[in-house]
């Protein structure tokens, strides 16, 4: 395999094919001084032109990187509503708990419930931390 790749890369297959079928398109960030010794090593009188435009430009991506990105986002964003299914449970049993807890006990009513409201808060806010995420992952990246 490394014979393969020392053929490949040889100067003389890069003069005399493309620069685009050597090198991939997110590989074009190369800093200033790399681009230009670059384009001089590689200079011939016929593809003058085409080196000038190869180091003068900047960061691009290929469609196929685009949407590896965009499916890594999807599935991220994904992963992240799981949490949201978490929420639902620890409130219904929270609740389920508060119901329990006032048949056995009917005189603690009022406390109860005010621990049931707190177990609520609590577990809806991590749900909403959840949603969070995934739509930090969706539009902020």
């Amino acid at each position: 395999m490394y014979a393969c790749a020392k053929f490949v890369s040889t100067p003389s297959l890069v003069r005399a094919g493309s620069r685009a079928l050597y090198r991939p398109l997110s590989a074009a960030v190369v800093s200033d001084n790399r681009k230009a010794e670059t384009a001089s090593l590689l200079a011939s009188p016929s593809t003058a032109a085409s080196q000038q435009q190869v180091a003068v430009r900047g960061f691009q991506t290929s469609a196929v990187s685009r949407d590896i990105d965009t499916a890594a986002k999807f599935i991220g964003a994904g992963a992240a509503t799981v949490g949201v299914a978490g929420s639902g449970a620890g409130i219904g049993t929270v609740f389920g708990s508060l119901i329990i807890g006032y048949a056995r006990n009917p005189s603690l009513k009022q406390q109860l419930f005010s621990y049931a409201i707190l177990g609520f808060a609590l577990s809806e806010a991590m749900g909403l931390f959840c949603l969070m995420v995934a739509f930090l992952i969706l539009f902020a990246m």
